[in-house]
């Protein structure tokens, strides 16, 4: 799986998450959401995405967006 797949999924399971805990935990979960949908929306315009840079240095293969 590149990189980009995995920053994908890992962005959609962290916003998922946020939402569930922030409906029956606490409604301050759904910082998270807003935190991890930020960073997507910079990333999109930057390409400054730091779980790439974490996933470039393991070893994963680069994708179209992440090189």
């Amino acid at each position: 799986m590149s990189i980009d797949r995995i920053v994908l999924a890992f962005a959609g399971t962290m916003i998922l998450t946020s939402i569930v805990l922030g409906y029956f935990v606490n409604a301050y979960w759904l910082i998270l959401a807003c935190f991890v949908s930020l960073n997507m929306f910079q990333a999109a315009f930057t390409g400054f995405c730091p779980l790439a840079m974490m996933l470039k240095k393991l070893g994963c293969k680069p994708g179209a967006a992440f090189d």
